[in-house]
Formats: structure tokens, sequence, C-alpha cells
């Protein structure tokens, strides 16, 4: 059984019914839906971890290392669209008080401030725990930004929709296992590690990134999160084209394991768009063995 950051009504649940069909557990946080991983409660569960238009997800950055080795299987990425709900007879101009979740109120701060400019807006844990509240005919509250499935898992009224600022926006989760075996490469995968500096000096940050650089490994995505130990102590959440079996990703480790007091592995998976990375000059496992077999010969010249 899988496990999802939940409530239903979710985009989190959206993604994870592109996975399964089958009955699934609804956790509070991320922390909570993780745990149960490491705990056993669950298989695996689905979590967000990055936004085109807000970055990354701290919770899910920082509590994939904050206990016994997680794996990531998949990643599923969605479109963001939000619409604005309210309870049979609610008129958009009446609208005074919404709830939704902070992210949802960030990507749409535009068209609620031009559109309800008077309006108070208020956040809550979830965009479906926003429209669940709103559906109550007692609550204080007159309207909810959530996504279309919500609205409708709670009888609302659409009074408006796609009113998020950034069209085309997505957000990237990531089905999440107990550390295991790494699945074979599809020359379309994604790797995701954390490294941590070894101290605050200039130089730091190039130190690790150019492991990645010379051996020709791109990145999609990099992101500083505070150790939470001291100022200025940073770890690094990275994700790079590439499988852990292919040479050029295998080494880069090697290096990141030399210069960082520290590396977690957190897997390596298919990547949702299929997409595979452009292999510069030097840097296939072809020419990688290529040259080992060169090195290893020059010791046995006579």
């Amino acid at each position: 059984m899988l496990g999802y950051f939940g409530p239903a009504g979710t985009f989190t649940h959206q993604a994870l019914r592109t996975v399964t069909d089958e009955e699934a557990l609804a956790f509070a946080s991320v922390r909570e839906a993780l745990d149960a991983v490491r705990s056993g409660v669950v298989d695996g569960a689905v979590v967000p971890i990055e936004n085109s238009v807000e970055g990354g997800v701290s919770a899910t950055l920082d509590e994939l290392i904050a206990g016994s080795p997680l794996s990531i299987r998949r990643e599923i990425v969605i479109p963001v669209e939000f619409g604005l709900y309210a309870r049979e007879g609610t008129r958009i101009e009446d609208v005074r008080n919404v709830l939704t979740h902070g992210h949802a109120a960030a990507q749409c701060r535009n068209w609620l401030s031009v559109t309800l400019p008077e309006a108070t807006v208020t956040e809550a844990g979830s965009t479906a725990g926003a429209a669940a509240e709103v559906a109550s005919p007692d609550s204080r509250f007159d309207a909810a930004v959530c996504a279309r499935v919500a609205g409708e898992m709670y009888g609302l009224t659409e009074l408006a929709y796609q009113i998020e600022d950034n069209a085309g926006a997505v957000t990237r989760f990531v089905e999440v296992g107990p550390a295991g075996p790494v699945p074979p490469q599809t020359g379309a995968d994604k790797t995701t590690i954390v490294a941590f500096m070894r101290q605050d000096h200039a130089g730091a940050l190039l130190e690790i990134l150019e492991q990645f650089a010379v051996r020709g490994v791109n990145l999609s995505r990099i992101e500083s999160r505070p150790t939470k130990t001291a100022l200025g102590s940073y770890f690094f959440s990275i994700d790079c084209e590439g499988h852990l079996h292919d040479r050029r990703v295998a080494e880069t480790l090697q290096g990141l394991h030399r210069v960082c007091p520290q590396v977690y592995f957190l897997g390596s998976y298919p990547r949702a768009n299929q997409r595979r990375p452009e292999i510069g000059i030097g840097f296939s496992d072809q020419e990688f063995d290529a040259a080992a077999s060169w090195v290893n010969s020059l010791s046995r010249r006579r």
C-alpha cells in the first residue's frame, strides 16, 4: 500500500492516482508520510518535491535525509491549475474571505489582488482542506482556492478557473520507498543526491559543482538548505541527468565522496518526460572505458 501527503483532493492525491487506483493512506504532513515508509506502515509514499513557480518543497528536501535511508523510485509531473470555489448561491463579487494553501495563494496572488482586491486570504494546511472548510454551511470563509477535483469533491460551485498567475505551471512529485536496489538504466534517467559542504569557505560550492562539470553531468536542480547547526552551514539538494550506472555519474559521486564530509544518494529513476540527456564528447561510457583501458595498459608496458 502507498501513502501520500493528503488529504484527498489535493494535487498530491492527483499525482498518486497516476501511479495507482488502489487504496492509499493519507498523512497530514510530509514528515508523517515519510516516517510511515521508514516504519513499514506503507510500502512507499508520494510527496511533492518541486514547483516550477515556488521552487523546492522545503519539508520534503529536509525530511528525505532526516532518518533511515530512503530512495526515490519515480517522479510524477502534473500541471497545476487552480479555481475559486464557493457554496452554492455565492457570487464572486460577494467573496470577502478566501481560504487556501500558502503555495496556492502565492501562485494566484495577482489574480486575487486584481479580481478580489477587498478579500482577505487566509492560509490553510492544504487546498483540499480549504475546500472542505468552505463547504461547511457555518464556515466564516466565502470561497476556497483549490483544484477542480477538490471543489467537485465537496460540492462547491466553480466561480472561476485557471486563476493561476503563471500559465503552464507544474508541480513535481516523487514516489519514495525504503532504500534498496537501484532500478536498471532507461537512458532517460535522473539522479538525486544531497551533498554537505566540508566548511564555509571561498570556493566551497565550486568544489561540489566542479565534480559534475568535469565529468559532463548536467544539473537539472540545485538548492541550498541550512543544516540547522550554525549560520552559514548548508547542504545542497541536487538533481542531475543520468543514472548511477552511467560511468560519468558514478565517477561524479566518487568525486563528491572525496570532497564532501557527507553525501546522500537518494536514487536513480526514470525521468517523467523521458527526455534523454545530451552527452558531450568524451563523456560516454565507452569513452570512459577506453580511457581506463589506456591507463591500465600503461602499467603493462615493457
